[in-house]
């Protein structure tokens, strides 16, 4: 696969990735609206942060490692030695879910039975579910390895979608079976995930005429599974060491991915019905080809993901009191709800620039410089948790968004510095992706301006056809900054026309 190849398909995999999480928040966004009309924010506020949280935590330790380990390895090697390795995180996922099964039901505080029933049940469903996720690892690494975009786009939206279906319909008919209702769609959403990934392969090992499957290191779908190799050793012992270091640092970032959930579970300074609320070797070593293509897709996806969180960021401001209205009713949107979503629209902005950031920086890194980053990421791991405790005990459910916008900061400022390092002696400058021009910048001042001005006199309390003209001076303002940004990003439009034309082309050839 030459260099343009590359850069096409990792151009299509980012964007198909950042479309699959929007659409995933949408649905999201409009299922709990359906279930809080139905099931009280307790139990909500179980599944969104505890019973979440103990999937998350299985399978983000049972895995991660693995993922990046084997990912991270080149075209050469003995696939099944891979793949062995990456059965090893069935047993582990085993070994979390009992594990963490047992401080969830045994020494965390449990429900009121009255207003949470089930909840023991909903605790093994959910780690039953993160085992089952687990036996499909194999098989999205292999996809993930060579760039099966379509797969991941199907599989992924699939599941949700069922799930989102069946919750709704459990809700809608059943909806005194409580965390039943979670639990069984979170089992059939990762079932339905793992049979997606299955199915593929084996239809696809099982044409001989296709040009993916001559391309793929196994020719049936029991070559998947775990065997003795030929090189007598049972794993890549490289590998295996590159996973253990992976591991110790994915154990740090869970604390700061997950941070304030553990508050929130461990610490219970939130009751549960407040807890709804929360929610990719140096440069010089490189072959210049391959520098200008990592380049340039460095900078363009920092381009994009500024865009994109400047856009939720500026319109979210002044449109949070009118989304929680819409969602959940005077329940959310009056109190501390439009506060708390204004500052996770900042969140978001962070979270998409740290994202691009640290996703490259994790990928640049050699074996040595993950062990020293491991340091800093426990000590940034301890001052975040005090931090998050801090913050809440001093302004409520905020003080948890504002210790991962800290979090976030500091992990952006390290990645930046090392990709500036990386990239030094080179001619190339990705970070560029994140200066906009100034007329794009005017652009997002004056609508985040108008946008609040209408909310104070559109909004919320002089009924909907003041509402309506909100929305409409939104649209407005939204059309004329994307049209701004069309205007002045150019280069940003052509690499995203060339190279997703350039990934269409080379599917329609293959």
């Amino acid at each position: 696969m030459g260099s343009q190849e590359v850069l096409g398909q990792a151009a299509r995999l980012a964007s198909s990735g950042l479309l699959l999480q929007v659409l995933f928040r949408l649905i999201t966004f409009v299922l709990n609206a359906f279930i809080l009309r139905f099931l009280s924010k307790e139990i909500v506020g179980i599944v969104n942060v505890r019973l979440t949280l103990l999937y998350s935590t299985t399978i983000f330790l049972a895995r991660e490692a693995f993922r990046r380990a084997c990912l991270s390895g080149g075209a050469q090697r003995d696939w099944s030695q891979t793949l062995n390795l990456l059965w090893l995180t069935v047993p582990l996922g085993v070994f979390w879910s009992l594990f963490l099964g047992w401080i969830w039901l045994q020494l965390l505080e449990v429900p009121d039975p009255n207003a949470v029933p089930h909840y023991g049940t909903g605790v093994v469903l959910f780690g039953l579910s993160a085992v089952v996720e687990l036996l499909g690892e194999p098989f999205w690494v292999l996809a993930q390895a060579h760039m099966f975009v379509k797969l991941k786009v199907i599989a992924e939206s699939l599941s949700v979608i069922l799930k989102s279906v069946l919750i709704a319909f459990l809700v809608l008919w059943l909806p005194h079976w409580g965390l039943y209702v979670f639990s069984l769609a979170q089992l059939f959403y990762t079932t339905v995930l793992v049979l997606c990934y299955v199915l593929y392969f084996k239809k696809l090992l099982g044409s001989s005429q296709s040009s993916k499957q001559q391309t793929l290191p196994v020719s049936r779908i029991t070559d998947l599974l775990p065997s003795i190799p030929r090189s007598g050793a049972f794993v890549n012992w490289k590998e295996a060491k590159l996973t253990w270091s992976f591991f110790k640092q994915s154990f740090l970032k869970q604390i700061l991915t997950e941070g304030e959930r553990y508050v929130m579970t461990f610490l219970n300074v939130l009751n549960f019905g407040d807890q709804v609320l929360e929610r990719e070797k140096d440069a010089t070593l490189q072959k210049q080809e391959d520098i200008a293509v990592a380049a340039a897709v460095l900078e363009s996806l920092l381009k994009l993901a500024l865009l994109a969180g400047l856009t939720i960021t500026v319109f979210g401001f002044a449109y949070s009191q009118l989304a929680l209205d819409i969602y959940g009713g005077a329940m959310l949107s009056s109190g501390s709800g439009p506060v708390l979503l204004r500052s996770y629209c900042l969140y978001v902005l962070l979270l998409a620039v740290n994202g691009i950031t640290e996703c490259f920086t994790f990928a640049a890194m050699s074996k040595e410089q993950v062990d020293r980053y491991n340091f800093t990421m426990l000590a940034l791991s301890s001052s975040f948790l005090v931090l998050s405790y801090l913050l809440t005990c001093w302004c409520g459910s905020v003080g948890f968004i504002l210790a991962n916008c800290f979090n976030m900061g500091i992990r952006i400022t390290q990645s930046l510095c090392f990709i500036h390092r990386y990239y030094r002696k080179s001619p190339y400058r990705p970070l560029a992706g994140l200066h906009l021009s100034p007329v794009l910048i005017g652009a997002f001042a004056l609508s985040g301006g108008i946008t609040g001005v209408s909310e104070v006199f559109l909004c919320c309390e002089q009924g909907w056809p003041a509402r309506l003209a909100h929305v409409a001076v939104g649209a407005f303002c939204l059309g004329a900054t994307l049209g701004t940004a069309f205007l002045t990003e150019t280069k940003l439009i052509h690499f995203l026309r060339t190279q997703l034309g350039v990934s269409r082309l080379t599917d329609k050839m293959t």
